[in-house]
């Protein structure tokens, strides 16, 4: 099963790994570098494959709110709803988004779509996002590195507990995604709460009309 497993990983796992970073991302990247750790990948195939899906993603999507971004608004309601939320963060951190873009919950692929839609020059986001793809790719292949890493101090024979550690990464990165739905729920609340009592104000309104 083991040597199925690294025949599988040395075949089609940097085309698994491109395109999961060409969509999003950060979970398949970080399995991936603890993988690399293991043998099954190659540590710097693993950054430069990121690197080439990341990188290669935010220009397509760039590029896509350049030619139809218009479109994409009346057609996706996710992403106009969006909207003006990415508008304020372009808006607070300038050029610095095209950096940060791929760090933002949630806004992974729609800021470089709405980026696109402005007039920074396509020249410009090319240098940022070539920085920040490089650099995201290294910091989370190497987090994954690091976690078997760190478990080979603990653990003498890594390999015999991997489906083990694999499934501990897998809750690491669960937790994480789950504190990032926590953390969006808990900003949106004081809007849903002002939103609940504009629609009492409203009801109780149209039943004094009645009355």
């Amino acid at each position: 099963m083991q040597q199925f497993l690294r025949d599988y990983l040395e075949l089609h796992g940097y085309w698994v790994l491109f395109l999961g970073t060409f969509l999003e991302g950060e979970a398949i990247l970080i399995m991936a570098g603890f993988l690399a750790f293991q043998g099954y990948l190659n540590l710097v195939g693993v950054i430069l494959t990121a690197f080439a899906g990341s990188f290669f993603g935010d220009q397509f999507y760039f590029y896509l709110g350049r030619w139809k971004g218009p479109l994409l608004l009346k057609i996706f309601t996710s992403i106009a709803r969006k909207f003006h939320k990415a508008l304020k963060l372009i808006e607070k951190y300038g050029n610095l988004v095209a950096f940060i873009s791929r760090y933002t919950y949630g806004f992974r692929i729609i800021l470089p779509i709405i980026l696109g839609m402005t007039n920074l020059p396509a020249i410009r986001f090319l240098w940022l996002n070539l920085i920040s793809a490089l650099t995201w790719a290294a910091i989370f292949s190497c987090a994954g590195y690091l976690f078997g890493k760190s478990a080979s101090l603990f653990v003498e024979d890594v390999h015999r507990y991997e489906p083990y550690l694999m499934l501990a990464l897998l809750g690491l990165i669960a937790c994480m995604w789950l504190f990032h739905f926590i953390h969006a729920w808990l900003r949106k609340r004081p809007a849903r709460a002002r939103l609940h009592r504009m629609r009492q104000r409203c009801r109780e309104q149209e039943d004094n009309g009645k009355a």
